[in-house]
């Protein structure tokens, strides 16, 4: 049996308006993980990602580079909880 987290995840930077969400979600997907991802009135991108723990750990680390042309400064980690069915881009919060 595989060992299974969920983490939200708090990223700031320039991260909105590069394809950042679109780019997580094809990472995610393509790990295997299931979740969410969405822009934050803030300015920040927010994340619930959940599924294997090598996997959750690969894409939060990922997220610390995120894709081209974005510039995280920081990203915050913090256990998650839920059940999703797949990985989707969620409205803005």
């Amino acid at each position: 049996m595989s060992d299974r987290t969920a983490l939200r995840l708090r990223i700031r930077g320039r991260v909105q308006g590069v394809g950042y969400r679109y780019a997580m979600a094809s990472e995610a997907e393509a790990r295997g993980l299931t979740g969410w991802v969405r822009n934050r009135r803030d300015g920040s991108v927010e994340a619930m990602v959940a599924g294997e723990a090598g996997a959750v750990e690969a894409l939060r680390a990922w997220a610390t580079r995120g894709p081209p042309g974005s510039a995280v400064s920081s990203v915050d980690a913090e256990p998650g909880e839920g059940s999703f069915e797949r990985f989707e881009i969620a409205p803005t919060a």
